[in-house]
This record gives C-alpha cells, structure tokens and sequence, in this order.
C-alpha cells in the first residue's frame, strides 16, 4: 500500500514532502484588478501550514481580458509581483511547493467582467465568443510565458497550465469544433501545438530547476478521450513536464467514452509508462482511505478539493488518523470562516449543491 507521506520527487524543483496536492480552487477573493488580497493568502497559507506537499493557487488569468470570474488572482502584469511574491514566501515558509496556476478563460470570460467579447479558437455563437487570430492565438503564448516569468521572478517553485474544464486552452483541443485551417486547429497534433509552445517556451524563459505542471480534462466539454491519451504519451514521451493532473471530478469513475466501456479514467492513463512525469488525479478524494486507494490505483499525487475547504490541516489529520475524514456536509458558515474562507469565497461555495449551512450550529 503506497504511504500518503512519502516524498515525491520531480525532474525540476524541489520534492514534494508528501503526496497531498491542493486543488487549485476558485475562491474569489483577491481585488477587483487581480491583486493579492489578504484573504487569499489567508486561505491559501492556512493550507500550506495544514501539511499540504504543494499548494497550488487558483487559476490566475495571463491577459485582463482572459479573467473568469470575480476577484480572481492576476499574473497578467508586473503590478501584481508584490503580492506574488508574499504568496509564494508565505506558501513555502510551511515547507510546501508554491504553484502558481495560470489560465486564460476563453469563451467563458464575462463580457461584464472583461468589458470586452470573449474570445476562444473558433466562433462560438452562444457565449459571443470570436474566433482569435492566429496573432493573437501568438499573443496568448506570449502572455502565459511572461506570466510563468513572473512567477518565476516571485519565488514560485513553478507553475500549472490550465488546459481543462472548458477553458482557452482546453478549446483548442476540442475535436469537433476547432477546426480551424491554420497551425493551431484540424489535426490534433495542431489542436495540441499551442500546449506545446508554451511549455517550450516557460522552458526558455525560467530557471532551469522551474517546475512545469498541466491539468488535463480527459473527457466533458468536448474533449475525446483517445485524443488525451494521445497527447499523454507524447507529453511524458517528451519529458518536458513534471506533472500532469488530470481533473477526474471522481477518481474512481469509469470512462463515459464507449470505446473505453468498463475501464476507469485512471487507469488508462496510469498503465502508459510515463518516465519522471508524475501523474495527479482529483476528485472525490474525501478521506484518507480514498487517498490511499487512488494512489494505490497508480497516482503518484492527490488533489484535495472540498476535504481541503473543510479541513485546513487534512494532511496533518490523515497523519494521525489514516481513516481521518473531511466533515460531513453541509458545514457552517461560522466554521467556514474559522478555516480561513472569507465572505465572498462563502458566498461561492452557495453555489456548491449542499455544501453550505446557514445554521450557526453546523460543525
């Protein structure tokens, strides 16, 4: 049975001193102009210091005009390095790996938040979303490396490129709608190219010990499932990444693609030998039996999302109690508040079916 609190190496920045990974969560928290706010980092060191191996913030956008949500963190200019910079300090003072998650919104940037249409690799007529130019398709590479550089500038261990859930970069893979008849589009090694000149070009523009991450959607929003599997073993082929974290929403859950009928999501990425890639996977990981039976099911890393929102320190609880569980839900706003969410990442988690009790009398 593989230990939770084992170290995992990387090709590429320091070791990770266990196998606990924070999801990257939208909290909402940070300033109108993506400025570091003292809540996020609140939340955000509050889990580092709960025995986190990596602490991975929320998606940060790389242009203004690629934001995704309210108080989202920036890394789109040099006004946000300040703030940057405490974060990473802050994480890594608790001993754990400061990831700074980049992103773009794509097609689903609120024209209210951007004042600006959104933008995605082909029209997209119910967002109002325009195809970009294959300029400005050179623009976003640009924009994701002179965010990376900045991180790197920070003190950030690395980063994580937000390449699922429908965003930007997962829209260029989409098979059946990016089928555009430039470099970027049509076949899938052009529906991957934009991937591939971006880490090529966090690669050149970083230090040399800069760990570089992607999350990958292995299927919804449009994805094939053989194309990811696909483009998988080509990324740990190439061994230009150190990790790879898939967003799964459950672990455990068979793949809906009838070609992979009866097989789960994991392990049809865990058999591929991917060399020093490590491979994390999130998703229902509530408990420290559902971290042990993922890792024993071939992660190398667990992504812990909602168990993480209600249990700062769920590292530290599962290093005492193996079977430790996060709180049984809903949970209370008071009790959110004492885990370091502030208002407006409380007002979020409403959002979330069930999560929130408004009974000052929850756990």
């Amino acid at each position: 049975m593989t230990n939770p609190f084992e170290t995992v190496s990387f090709s590429h920045g320091p070791s990770a001193k266990n196998r606990f990974m924070l999801a990257p969560l939208t909290n909402q928290q940070s300033h109108a102009d993506g400025v570091l706010s003292d809540e996020e980092f609140r939340w955000l060191t509050m889990r580092a210091a709960g025995g986190f191996g990596i602490t991975t913030t929320c998606a940060s956008h790389v242009q203004a005009s690629g934001q995704g949500f309210p108080g989202q963190l920036g890394s789109f200019s040099d006004a946000h390095l300040d703030g940057l910079t405490r974060l990473a300090d802050g994480i890594k003072a608790h001993g754990s790996i400061a990831l700074l998650q980049l992103h773009h919104a794509g097609m689903r940037a609120p024209r209210e938040l951007t004042g600006e249409d959104p933008v995605a690799p082909y029209a997209d007529d119910e967002t109002g979303a325009r195809a970009l130019t294959t300029g400005e398709i050179e623009g976003v590479i640009t924009s994701f490396v002179d965010a990376a550089r900045r991180a790197d500038r920070a003190g950030f261990d690395g980063v994580e490129l937000h390449g699922a859930h429908g965003y930007l970069l997962c829209e260029f893979l989409e098979p059946h709608r990016n089928t555009r008849d430039d470099a970027y589009g049509g076949t899938l090694e052009n529906r991957c190219r934009i991937f591939v000149e971006i880490i090529d070009g966090v690669r050149r523009a970083c230090r040399k010990d800069f760990h570089v991450a992607l999350r990958l959607s292995p299927e919804r929003f449009g994805m094939a499932t053989s194309d990811v599997l696909a483009f998988y073993r080509e990324l740990v082929a190439g061994r230009s990444l150190d990790m790879i974290d898939l967003s799964l929403w459950d672990v455990f859950k068979e793949a809906i693609d009838e070609e992979f009928a009866g097989r789960t999501l994991l392990e049809l990425f865990a058999e591929i030998d991917r060399g020093t890639t490590r491979l994390a996977g999130a998703g229902k990981l509530y408990s420290g039996a559902d971290v042990r039976r993922a890792l024993d099911a071939g992660l190398d890393l667990a992504i812990v999302g909602r168990a993480a929102i209600t249990n700062h320190n769920f590292p530290h609880q599962v290093l005492k109690n193996p079977d430790f569980a996060m709180r049984t839900l809903p949970v209370s706003v008071e009790l959110l508040h004492r885990e370091g969410l502030s208002d407006p990442f409380v007002n979020y988690m409403r959002g979330w079916k069930g999560f929130v009790s408004e009974d000052a009398r929850g756990w």
